[in-house]
């Protein structure tokens, strides 16, 4: 299988539904209605720029299913953001809800523009005016949007407050993965992070794998990557590489050492955003390669935790021959025909849907707290988690070793068959 050099992410996305569709022997009226989003919302979002200057940003809300409760999606700051993203990734919001099992459907939106080239007042403005155009569609019973890629607690906060001036009233379950002054959760920040490592103990453990016993490589070292790699090495796991853009040209880079990296001297090197400065990194003894030398590492575990399409049929061929297991942080990561290749090498894949369903698990429990107006610990958002989590894992694993799937077709036909089934029961089907 081939892949076209001009990707586009949400064909990929409704190839994968139709596949699973076909799989399923879904009824045609289902495919019509899931294959495509509900709601789609195109924005100019116009921000006076600290010269004075108005700059006009393009914007995104796209809703894909909420029959199974209010849309759920991120908000996402890129500059190379395009609408057919944005349209995948609210597909997969739904799809992961649905495997989740929590009552909630699947959006996403975003502003095409790098937030490291933003100020900071600039930054709250894109957010305040990104709500002012979407206000009338989203709302604590409708969409919720939660943060993406470079989106922090810090702008989820700014839309919070700009969504209750217009509204005129608190409603802290109106975005999530905002401060927890402003109503957010404990645990929040960890969420994405930490689930995944919960989802990979799991696999590790029905493989009879010690969590010491393994090596990693990683892509990205944001809010989720970090805290991956927090948790994954307090469980006794080694990480020898990790990729990242470098804080200081801008550039995709890696940068490893052999007997592991702590996540604390990262810390030290790296700017709010993910970003690692590899000239330090250098004189700090770790080895600076280029961006796609976190693939080669001769590691068990491959982690990509950045962006969608990373790994492809252009360079699945630099993936280690050692690598057993791929752990899906970032959404739709790996192509389907580099999934193939790896697949036919013994590679297993924990496809995102369960990957990184603890941002939207999380993210649902936040909205819960702030319907009660009653708020959990940290380590009772994390335990509630880790078992929500774990029954997901488990209710995918077993399903795929009863009907001979891999784990990404056993999600997805749990999801659709979810999301199908309470459109039916709701007379939209």
């Amino acid at each position: 299988m081939s892949e076209s050099s001009a990707f586009n992410p949400f064909e990929a996305a409704q190839a994968q539904f139709d596949r699973i569709a076909d799989l399923m022997g879904l009824e045609a009226n289902a495919r019509r209605l899931l294959r495509s989003p509900a709601h789609e919302h195109h924005l100019a979002v116009p921000v006076r720029l600290d010269s004075g200057e108005i700059e006009v940003f393009s914007g995104f809300r796209i809703q894909h299913n909420d029959a199974r409760g209010p849309a759920w999606g991120g908000v996402r700051f890129h500059p190379q953001e395009t609408v057919d993203t944005v349209r995948a990734l609210a597909m997969g919001a739904t799809w992961k809800t649905a495997v989740a099992d929590i009552p909630l459907g699947g959006s996403m939106g975003g502003v095409v523009c790098d937030p490291h080239d933003l100020s900071p007042a600039e930054q709250e403005r894109v957010c305040r005016s990104w709500v002012r155009r979407v206000a009338r569609t989203i709302g604590p019973m409708r969409d919720v949007p939660s943060p993406d890629i470079m989106a922090s607690s810090q702008h989820m906060t700014w839309m919070l407050d700009e969504y209750e001036a217009i509204v005129g009233e608190h409603a802290p379950g109106a975005v999530t993965g905002k401060s927890i002054g402003a109503g957010g959760s404990k645990g929040r920040a960890e969420a994405t992070g930490y689930g995944m490592v919960y989802v990979l103990r799991e696999a590790l453990r029905e493989r009879g794998i010690e969590p010491g016993a393994t090596t990693a490589s990683l892509q990205g070292f944001g809010l989720v990557g970090r805290h991956a790699m927090d948790l994954y090495t307090t469980i006794g796991g080694t990480v020898r590489c990790v990729a990242a853009l470098d804080s200081a040209t801008g550039r995709p880079i890696s940068v490893s050492r052999r007997d592991g990296i702590a996540v604390a001297e990262l810390l030290e090197l790296s700017d709010r955003l993910g970003g690692i400065d590899g000239g330090r990194a250098a004189e700090r003894g770790l080895v600076l390669d280029d961006g796609e030398a976190w693939l080669a590492a001769d590691v068990d575990i491959l982690i990509p935790a950045a962006l969608e399409h990373q790994i492809t049929e252009a360079n699945v061929d630099r993936v280690s021959s050692r690598v057993r297991l791929i752990l899906e942080g970032a959404n739709a990561p790996l192509s389907e025909a580099a999934e193939e290749r790896l697949a036919g090498r013994g590679v297993d894949v924990i496809p995102d849907l369960l990957a990184n369903a603890g941002g939207v698990i999380c993210s649902y429990f936040e909205q819960v707290q702030s319907g009660m107006n009653y708020y959990w610990t940290q380590s009772e958002v994390l335990s509630k988690l880790d078992l929500k989590l774990t029954s997901a894992y488990l209710d995918v694993s077993r399903f795929a070793k009863a009907k001979g799937l891999s784990q990404r077709d056993a999600a997805m036909v749990l999801a659709v068959d979810r999301v199908a089934d309470l459109c039916r029961q709701r007379g939209w089907l």
